[in-house]
């Protein structure tokens, strides 16, 4: 049951502000004026229906005795990967196996993937007694799978989620930051790879981190040594990449490079921010979602049909919502002192934080557009239905404070 002085009820009010906001921007989305007429699609109130199961699921996750949820999670993790091969072996969308459909419901085991893995890899790399590098090779090896379905849906957007969830439970499990700077470097390798004197910054910011962290010369050579050869083997590796291939990754890094097709919605979406000014269009007056121009406008891109339609100042109130959901979240983490749980929150923080920085990123062409939706704004049921459990599961561990495990 709720504990009433140990409930967060501002986590819980900011969660709910942020849901109510996503179904007026999905009513508007869901609008099309031409002149006097205009026609409404059945996204909204799909959504609102979404909204209130997804709600009322939460309500019973916070209700539910805590010995129950914690032999829930193995069975349903097991069940999410058996759902992950089975989507495989549906008929495609867009390209994609990503959803089971039934009665015109669509429903996602990528989004499920994440909240549970966050909840299982918690829960092993939390163990006493574990040294560092097994808490990372542990973590690694919990996420390879679910990660390796998604990859193969194709699904290369979900899969970024899980790596930074990942960096963040080692963060809050006092994993060493040079272990975790470790693992992230020969990523920063390979982006520094394109311009030579980039190298030497970073191998030379590698080092110097990696001194100040207490190790010795023989792992820092080592480190260095390995992030060099891969800086160094990247034009190889680009050279003997087919053409097509290189446009490939280069579009994606650069939709600009094919407007009307990789680029499109991007440069549709930076069309309808930038027209938005300060105080937009007005309520269903946005030309871009109006006209279609701006394709999927009711999910990865309804950041631009808020700022097009609300302007600068609607946009900045959405932008303020999140930061202070985020704050709370933070604090929430901080609050938390069983580390299973605290190291789960923190993976659950990390991945609608990240989620929202790539949205709205690529809303305003900051980042390639990867198809996440904006974590409790776009239209999705279960897209919304996780995320909203994902906080109601932070709320359960703060409402257990006090309690042990």
């Amino acid at each position: 049951m709720i504990n009433r002085k140990k409930f967060d009820f501002v986590l819980a009010a900011y969660l709910l502000a942020l849901i109510i906001f996503g179904c007026v921007a999905i009513y508007t989305a869901s609008c099309t004026t031409i002149g006097e007429y205009t026609t409404v699609a059945s996204n909204w109130w799909k959504q609102i229906i979404f909204a209130v199961i997804a709600i009322g699921c939460t309500i019973v996750l916070i209700r539910l005795p805590m010995p129950i949820f914690d032999i829930l999670i193995l069975p349903l993790s097991i069940l999410n990967i058996l759902a992950l091969i089975a989507v495989l072996f549906t008929q495609a969308i867009h390209g994609s196996h990503r959803w089971f459909s039934l009665m015109g419901i669509h429903y996602q085991p990528s989004e499920s993937a994440k909240l549970l893995t966050i909840i299982m890899t918690a829960r092993v790399i939390s163990k006493e007694h574990l040294s560092e590098l097994r808490q990372i090779f542990y973590g690694l090896g919990m996420i390879a799978l679910p990660v390796a379905l998604i990859v193969i849906e194709p699904d290369l957007g979900s899969t970024l989620v899980f790596g930074v969830s990942l960096l963040a439970m080692l963060v809050a499990a006092d994993v060493p930051l040079f272990y975790l700077l470790l693992m992230v470097s020969p990523i920063v390798s390979i982006v520094s790879s394109v311009w030579w004197p980039a190298i030497i910054i970073w191998i030379l910011i590698l080092v110097f981190l990696l001194y100040r962290s207490g190790l010795s010369w023989v792992p820092i050579t080592i480190a260095s040594i390995s992030n060099i050869f891969i800086a160094l083997f990247m034009p190889v590796f680009w050279n003997g990449l087919k053409d097509y291939q290189q446009n490939r990754i280069l579009t994606f890094v650069d939709p600009l490079r094919d407007p009307l097709g990789a680029g499109y919605q991007i440069i549709q979406a930076k069309i309808a921010v930038g027209s938005g000014s300060i105080l937009g269009k007005g309520w269903l007056q946005g030309t871009q979602k109006n006209m279609n121009f701006l394709p999927v406008h009711h999910t990865d891109f309804i950041f631009s049909v808020i700022g097009e339609e609300f302007g600068f100042v609607g946009s900045m109130l959405l932008l303020l919502l999140f930061t202070l959901f985020f704050l709370r979240l933070i604090r929430a983490v901080g609050e938390i002192k069983v580390p299973e749980r605290r190291i789960a929150s923190a993976g659950i923080l990390a991945y609608l934080m990240f989620q929202t920085f790539i949205n709205i990123g690529m809303n305003i062409g900051l980042v390639p557009a990867t198809g996440i939706p904006l974590p409790f704004i776009s239209y999705g049921g279960s897209n919304l239905l996780i995320n909203t459990l994902s906080v109601g599961v932070v709320l359960k561990y703060l409402n257990e404070r006090g309690f042990m495990k």
